[in-house]
């Protein structure tokens, strides 16, 4: 289990270094920084699913020690994925403001003989309007992400806590019939979650579909 955490606990704090590069990058590469940096935190939850078989492995006397760093581990990496979706809401934001601008700004006008229009009132009301939409939309989708982020993590504990249910179990000595039963109702709380998981999904790819159209 050492090594494995040393290097989850190292890929960590390069993604923390990383996150401040995403402050001083060019619009050319700043997206190339937030796949790579999401790539190494999707990385990390996997690897955090094997500490927590292996944590629950660990000798009597260590296993709560080696669950604590593990827990401490989530912690951290929950609060990067949280920390980059709130990075490209920001930035979304910002890119959609800037083309509502250059829009508006590159609007030509109707001139006849007799008036000009310049229906610049009207314009800036639907932009203000769209505007509000859109903020509206990405704050939508950023919840999203932040619910389908607290199901994974509560997956992960999930199967933390099944282990130690199955482990405390085996120390009391109690009948296959039993050991049977807690792990059915496991296995129907994990696609429980699983169908949970993919509804919010559904509605998270529903939304930004809305919000494209």
């Amino acid at each position: 289990m050492e090594p494995l955490y040393q290097q989850t606990h190292k890929q960590v704090h390069e993604i923390q270094s990383r996150m401040g590069r995403l402050e001083t990058a060019d619009k050319q590469s700043v997206q190339i920084v937030e796949n790579e940096i999401q790539a190494s935190i999707d990385q990390i939850f996997s690897r955090l699913e094997r500490l927590e078989i292996l944590s629950s492995k660990e000798p009597p006397n260590k296993r709560q020690n080696a669950k604590l760093r593990v827990d401490q581990l989530k912690y951290d990496v929950q609060h990067l994925q949280t920390a980059l979706r709130n990075f490209q809401h920001r930035r979304h934001a910002r890119e959609q403001q800037e083309r509502q601008r250059e829009e508006l700004l590159s609007r030509t006008f109707t001139t006849n003989d007799s008036d000009t229009t310049i229906p610049m009132d009207e314009s800036l009301q639907f932009n203000s309007s769209l505007q509000k939409v859109h903020h509206g939309m990405d704050d939508l989708i950023l919840d999203g992400h932040n619910i389908l982020d607290g199901l994974r993590t509560q997956r992960l504990t999930l199967k933390g806590t099944q282990k130690k249910i199955l482990d405390i179990a085996n120390m009391l000595g109690l009948s296959n019939t039993v050991m049977r039963l807690i792990e059915k109702r496991a296995f129907q709380d994990k696609y429980f979650m699983i169908g949970t998981q993919g509804s919010c999904q559904t509605a998270h790819f529903e939304g930004r579909s809305a919000g494209s159209s």
